[in-house]
């Protein structure tokens, strides 16, 4: 009989479903990514990118909805604190004066390009998509052109505009209400003309809402972002309305396909990223994607709420903030993006030294395993010791307040019941590791010389004395 632990996932994932960048080298495992979310508070449809001269740059819409801004940093936690410059605000009247969302920033031919949408203010409902040009190296400083609108077969209801090249070809990739079709907006592709605010040739519908979980409030498919690995492109879109509701899809196309060929893409029946009450993050989406420090990670940039319900119209509550979290991907090369993780420290996963398997909890108990499904039961978060400073604890993500710990020398993950016991059983000493000083050790703090260690498939803690125990007390922090 499964136990409570595992009861509690799985109505979890029943009641939260979906209430519910740069392509890098892709190697098995690569380094933890350390940031603390939020990143920013108050800020919607988040878009980083890191250009070539070694800064991330940042935009996203503000809640007042009347101004496009832009903050840099060298890295992605420094955007946090980065000053905020607005390069441009609406008009005072007519056209571009009204709801300002979901800017873009894209560098192409040397140039800098901001994509957004806008309504007019004689109709702030009639939302199409814009451009701004700026040569100026660095984009803060501007100054910023007004390239237009960019035009698409339909005078309709348009947002969303991002932009990817595949195989030396530039398209676009926007959400657009079609005369005929009875939903808020779907997805579109096409290439792009002679500058990038145009487009030519076959404009191809990617996808409809129509499955429940895109249709939820609203009938909806917009904020369209690719990430290109493994020989396939991804492209995450948004579904239903933009409260807890809110949820990723995804279309998955090969990259030597015709991309303007709907039958090119295939559809994931179910959301890939959804509300998450256990980590109490809700309606997450509109994402992007960009590439971690080292460039050995990509990191999915997503705005959401820490709270479920909304008062009125949920465009109306500014408190959507801008997050951060690594991108793993499975064996067969698709990416997991598991669950929105809880506040504060990004988690990491300890994969074994020798292998490409993974601690996990099961049922409360450590195992050690590969292709870990959900992807979050192998996920900590490595966190100040329960009993202090000078030694950590091992927080799970899906369960927060459950804790790695020893009991009877087998590894267990069990809820903290703040007793001293408790306390030193799940704190451990954090030691360069065992068989390489790259990768880390954990020590038992009340059993110096014991060690987190898998064995048979099981993680346990032991003493290490020979090479073979040095190998199975280490792990890569991914």
């Amino acid at each position: 009989m499964k136990t409570a632990l595992h009861r509690v996932a799985v109505l979890v994932l029943a009641a939260v479903t979906c209430v519910a960048g740069l392509p890098v080298p892709h190697a098995s495992a690569s380094p933890a990514v350390r940031y603390t979310n939020p990143i920013a508070e108050r800020r919607a449809d988040p878009h980083i990118v890191k250009h070539t001269d070694g800064f991330y740059y940042f935009t996203a819409t503000v809640p007042e909805y009347d101004r496009i801004v832009l903050r840099r940093a060298t890295t992605i936690q420094g955007l946090a604190s980065a000053p905020e410059t607005v390069i441009w605000r609406k008009h005072s009247s007519g056209e571009m004066a009204a709801h300002i969302w979901a800017p873009e920033i894209h560098f192409i031919n040397g140039k800098w390009y901001v994509y957004f949408a806008a309504g007019r203010s004689d109709d702030i409902w009639r939302i199409r998509m814009y451009v701004l040009e700026s040569s100026s190296a660095n984009p803060l400083t501007g100054p910023w052109t007004e390239r237009g609108r960019i035009t698409t077969p339909w005078d309709t209801f348009s947002l969303d505009a991002s932009t990817f090249v595949n195989n030396g070809v530039r398209y676009l990739t926007w959400a657009q209400q079609e005369p005929g079709i009875s939903t808020n907006s779907n997805l579109y592709i096409a290439r792009m003309g002679a500058n990038p605010w145009t487009i030519t040739g076959t404009v191809t519908r990617l996808t409809v809402p129509t499955l429940a979980w895109e249709t939820r409030g609203f009938k909806v498919a917009e904020g369209p972002a690719v990430l290109q690995r493994n020989g396939r492109i991804f492209l995450t879109y948004s579904a239903s309305a933009t409260d807890a509701n809110y949820c990723l899809g995804l279309l998955t196309a090969s990259a030597s396909a015709d991309l303007l060929n709907p039958a090119s893409w295939t559809k994931s029946q179910n959301p890939v990223f959804a509300s998450n009450a256990a980590t109490g993050q809700y309606g997450p989406g509109h994402n992007s994607f960009t590439v971690s420090e080292d460039g050995r990670s990509d990191v999915m940039v997503y705005h959401d709420r820490n709270y479920r319900d909304i008062s009125g119209d949920p465009l109306n509550d500014p408190n959507r903030r801008t997050r951060v979290q690594k991108v793993y991907y499975k064996a067969d090369g698709t990416p997991d993006f598991g669950i929105p993780v809880p506040d504060g420290p990004t988690p990491v996963r300890l994969k074994a030294y020798d292998s490409e398997r993974f601690v996990r909890h099961w049922e409360y108990r450590a195992k050690l395993e590969a292709n870990v499904s959900p992807l979050a039961d192998s996920q900590f978060k490595v966190v100040t010791g329960l009993t202090g400073s000078g030694t950590v604890s091992l927080e799970s993500t899906n369960f927060p307040g459950y804790y790695l710990r020893h009991r009877n020398n087998e590894l267990w993950v069990e809820r903290s019941d703040g007793s001293t016991l408790f306390r030193n059983d799940a704190s451990f000493s954090q030691r360069a590791g065992l068989a390489a000083s790259s990768a880390a050790s954990f020590e038992s703090l009340n059993f110096p010389g014991r060690y987190i260690r898998h064995s048979n498939g099981l993680v346990n803690l032991q003493t290490v004395s020979d090479a073979q125990g040095r190998t199975d007390a280490t792990f890569v922090l991914e």
